[in-house]
């Protein structure tokens, strides 16, 4: 693949990965408007990895805390920080794992992939996500974040599987909705991004693996590494707007970007 289509994709997925403005649907977008071939699963898996290194990278510190807690969960406890964390996430996680299986297995996940699903997907959740920024409060931090709570916004993560949700969307949406802050709701959307990420790239991989080769690495590894850097920028940005800027910024460009898709879709 041309190395100017690789950093393209590339930095489509590490910019989209984190906005609320939904990743999937711009990779998806990308060679339909364009008239270019579509990338393929093994540059699809190998931009999420690299967008996975980011936020791991971002959040390290949080990480460090949920792999800590990690022993003392199998254990049985869960009466610390890292421990309720990491409880947290595995309690987010199962639900996409489980719809998202199933959606690939059935192949309904392809059936998805079109500008006219993307189109009003991209406009009435960013519209339902302008609604939960501003009715939302802002009471809530990390540190509340319960097992009720984690499994909310796991089974409003499983809904980001249809194409221009946008999965950072939809669980910043329903973090806002419970009451967290904007930037304490994005630091959770982003830390549930962690295992789901990670799930996906070993479904995925585990499929392309047998297709590698010497030029498919290649076009992987640099793939991977455009998306890194463009995701930890990306996710920097955003986490320094949300001290002073609300979400509608994300919004406006989710109703534009949508309403032109069903013009094209319907025209």
């Amino acid at each position: 693949m041309p190395i100017l289509q690789l950093f393209l994709v590339a930095v489509i997925q590490g910019i989209t990965e984190f906005l609320p403005i939904s990743s999937s649907g711009h990779l998806i977008l990308f060679p339909q408007l364009t008239g270019l071939q579509d990338q393929g699963q093994v540059i699809d898996v190998a931009v999420h990895m690299g967008t996975l290194g980011a936020v791991v990278t971002y959040f390290w510190r949080d990480v460090k805390l949920g792999l800590g807690g990690l022993p003392q969960l199998l254990r049985g406890r869960a009466d610390s920080p890292g421990a309720r964390l990491a409880l947290g996430l595995i309690i987010a996680t199962l639900p996409v794992v489980l719809v998202g299986v199933v959606l690939h297995f059935t192949h309904i996940d392809e059936a998805m992939r079109s500008i006219t699903v993307i189109g009003w997907t991209m406009l009435i959740f960013g519209l339902v996500l302008f609604w939960a920024d501003q009715r939302g409060a802002s009471t809530k931090s990390a540190a509340d974040w319960s097992p009720r709570d984690a499994l909310i916004m796991g089974l409003w993560q499983a809904v980001a599987l249809i194409p221009g949700t946008s999965r950072s969307g939809i669980t910043i949406t329903s973090a806002r909705y419970m009451g967290y802050a904007r930037n304490e709701a994005a630091r959770l959307s982003m830390l549930m991004s962690i295992p789901t990420i990670l799930a996906s790239g070993v479904l995925l991989g585990a499929e392309v693996a047998i297709e590698a080769n010497g030029a498919v690495i290649r076009d992987g590894a640099l793939a991977a590494l455009f998306a890194f850097f463009s995701a930890l920028l990306a996710l920097t940005l955003m986490m320094r707007l949300l001290r002073s800027v609300s979400f509608t910024p994300y919004v406006v460009y989710r109703v534009i970007l949508g309403v032109g898709l069903l013009v094209i879709a319907y025209s």
